[in-house]
């Protein structure tokens, strides 16, 4: 469920302005619904991405927006059904026309509004820099805002002139449309810039600028052309009489994060919006309460669907099944993949040796296909090592993860912030020192960390301090105090010490923290809960209400096997409340599981097995029964403290003995016949731990192996986010 006030005010401020708020497209919704499931006549797509302006002074370059023209691309083409030559980039590629003001209006025209007949399909998606001017004419009937939200082209600044595209243009270009079945994709923000740890904010500044005179004529050349009188156009603009639905990302005053993730840079939200279009066929608000909680893991930001959000996202068709890569180029045996459907968390296990099922609309698996490359962002080169079914690869082919592999020298990224000047040295020394922990040091360009980094070892400075009061009002650490920042310059509690402290003794008290942040990374490398051949669901609730679930997760197996509508689920886990989690074995023999609990200050507990007299026997879950993890009369959860956090459930059909080993000696060291157990010793290390995992859930017995390969045939991972309030 979308926060409703916060929802409305946002579409009040923005996107009244475009014409598109919620009243137009909740009473289009049905509409808009139908002809998305149908085959439509045509689709058309025009797809903006803008990595560098030509004059740079209201705002940093970008590094992600191109990336995300080829992920919407990849998606519209392979998962959609678009065609090709329906689909126009413009991007700043010098192998692409560029996305100067010029061009994005005459794209709009001759692309889209002149070729787009009525019950065709027309998405148009803008990534870039988002930002706001002063509105020369506002309309102060229905908001009380001077500004008019605006899209930045590539030529903004041009001879000094501002090119922004206003809000009020893309609302007369949408009404021109002889359609109403249009879907806007904006990934851009209108407030904040420069930015946030390794990501950039893409907002440009607007220091009170106006609309340019080219800009006001283009206006009163529509008004005039569509035959809207003013009085007409002030009243649709207030009652948002227009087509279309929107997918934002990022409310009103929120940022939008221009983000890297492991080899590549892209929105956040397009990122996980369209890794998540590659798995599910669910509705629009559930796509938005599912990416939600990982964006919020990355970025301070929460992406919305302005429109009815029980209806299907894009033309998703519900017979489609999952997919997590597909083939783009073909040259004999060999082939070039696109990994765009691959969970962010694992990206890092698809190295040579990984493999591939090529699937069939029907859901059928023939040949396999191969890793032989190391990846290239989302691209990969694979060939053909079994030919089952199948003759040869072709382009469009779509491909289920079998297999992948596990680096044995996985490393826990950790960059230097500019904060510890003179202490870097020493610092990342010192950091070193730990067992397969990375320290990097800040590059003087933007992002800092242009390979990426997976939290920041900071000072906490005044100028930090007072970013953070803006969106946090307790427990702030003091500055000078050193700990932890994630990548997108949130904090991670408990992680700051005293005022003062010396970068030796901050370090020496962060390692457990930091070998636990590991532990979490590796086994995160796990996930594949749209891969695994096991059908097993699991929910999080309140022990006084278990039949209001709070976050749900199920293998896509499980989700195919009951066929049931995709429900909303709020990911919001009260303070101070006991939960519990349910976990359902749907198959015809017994699994074993296990339960860590990963929160927001970086500790990872295993919350089952808790009877520690006889791990192994409580972890088997029988055939069609319900596991219950949080009955009060055997174990109490409960949230002390407001943040974020992480369920991680391994599931494997056989015993997970040598996991279970360490984690007794563990509860051993620690004095516990039952209950929750640190995932940190004197004597056992957390990434020990993981380790023994991996070796249970490859059936291995002991070590020198290079590195683990995972199968998804008799294993699961499972993830379920929530945030405490």
């Amino acid at each position: 469920m979308i926060k409703r006030r916060h929802f409305i005010q946002f579409a009040s401020s923005t996107f009244t302005a475009l014409g598109l708020s919620q009243i137009d497209v909740i009473q289009k919704g049905n509409r808009y619904a139908q002809v998305l499931s149908q085959s439509t006549p045509r689709k058309l797509a025009l797809l903006v991405g803008i990595n560098n302006y030509l004059n740079n002074e209201r705002g940093d370059n970008l590094r992600g927006c191109i990336t995300d023209v080829d992920l919407q691309e990849k998606l519209l083409t392979h998962r959609f059904g678009f065609e090709p030559n329906n689909i126009l980039r413009l991007t700043t590629d010098p192998a692409d026309k560029q996305p100067t003001r010029k061009n994005i209006l005459e794209a709009f025209e001759e692309h889209l509004i002149k070729q787009a007949k009525p019950g065709d399909v027309v998405v148009f998606h803008f990534s870039g820099h988002g930002s706001r001017l002063r509105d020369p004419d506002p309309i102060q009937q229905c908001r009380d805002d001077d500004y008019n939200s605006t899209l930045v082209p590539s030529d903004d600044g041009t001879n000094g002139v501002t090119q922004d595209i206003m809000g009020r243009t893309l609302f007369l270009l949408i009404s021109a449309l002889k359609t109403e079945n249009v879907t806007v994709v904006l990934d851009s923000c209108f407030s904040g810039g420069g930015t946030r740890g390794n990501f950039i904010v893409r907002a440009a500044s607007n220091d009170n600028l106006q609309p340019s005179p080219e800009e006001i004529a283009y206006q009163e050349r529509w008004i005039k052309q569509l035959n809207i009188p003013l009085e007409k156009l002030v009243s649709l603009r207030c009652a948002s009489k227009r087509k279309g639905i929107v997918f934002a990302a990022a409310q009103s005053e929120q940022i939008a994060a221009d983000a890297t993730f492991n080899g590549f840079s892209a929105g956040a939200f397009t990122y996980l919006m369209t890794q998540y279009l590659w798995q599910q066929t669910g509705s629009g608000g559930n796509m938005i309460s599912q990416i939600n909680p990982s964006i919020k893991s990355l970025s301070r930001q929460e992406p919305f669907i302005d429109g009815d959000e029980n209806k299907p996202v894009y033309f998703i068709n519900k017979k489609l099944f999952p997919a997590d890569a597909v083939v783009i180029k073909t040259e004999g045996k060999k082939a070039t993949l696109w990994l765009g459907g691959i969970d962010k968390e694992s990206l890092e296990a698809f190295t040579p040796g990984a493999t591939f099922t090529v699937i069939n609309n029907q859901g059928q698996t023939s040949a396999t296909v191969k890793l032989i490359s190391p990846r290239r962002g989302l691209i990969a080169e694979a060939e053909l090592v079994d030919n089952r079914g199948i003759n040869s690869l072709r382009p469009g082919m779509l491909l289920q993860e079998s297999t992948r592999i596990i680096p044995a020298d996985l490393k826990l990224s950790i960059g230097l912030d500019p904060s510890l000047a003179g202490y870097t040295n020493a610092a990342k020394e010192f950091i070193e020192a730990i067992n397969r922990i990375a320290a990097i040091t800040a590059q003087n360009q933007k992002p800092p960390y242009p390979n990426g980094v997976q939290y920041i070892f900071s000072r906490m400075t005044d100028s930090y301090r007072r970013k953070l009061q803006q969106q946090v009002t307790e427990n702030l650490p003091a500055v000078n105090s050193l700990g932890l920042f994630t990548a997108g310059q949130e904090l991670v509690l408990q992680s700051f010490g005293d005022a003062g402290e010396p970068v030796k003794d901050a370090v020496q008290r962060l390692e457990p923290k930091l070998k636990s942040l590991l532990a979490a990374c590796i086994l995160k490398k796990t996930l594949n809960t749209n891969s695994s051949a096991l059908d097993v669901e699991v929910c999080l609730n309140l022990v006084e209400q278990p039949s209001k679930i709070i976050a749900k997760t199920a293998t896509s197996r499980s989700r195919k096997n009951r066929q049931v509508s995709q429900k909303i689920y709020l990911h919001k886990l009260p303070l101070q409340q006991l939960f519990q989690f349910q976990v359902t074995n749907n198959e015809l023999t017994s699994i074993y599981i296990s339960i860590l609990l990963f929160d927001s200050s970086g500790d990872l507990l295993v919350i089952f097995p808790y009877k520690w007299s006889a791990p192994e026997e409580s972890m088997q879950l029988a055939p069609k029964q319900t596991l219950v993890v949080g009955n009060p009369q055997e174990l109490k959860l409960q949230a002390i403290e407001k943040g974020s956090g992480e369920a991680l459930i391994i599931i494997s059909r056989k015993p997970l003995k040598n996991a279970v080993k360490t984690m007794r000696a563990l509860a051993a060291e620690q004095k516990r016949d039952a209950g929750v157990v640190e995932l940190r010793g004197s004597s056992t290390s957390p990434d020990e731990v993981i380790g023994d995992l991996l070796n249970d859930l490859r059936d291995a017995r002991g070590g020198g192996i290079v590195a683990t390969p995972v199968s998804n045939s008799d294993t699961a991972t499972l993830s379920i986010t929530f945030e405490v309030v």
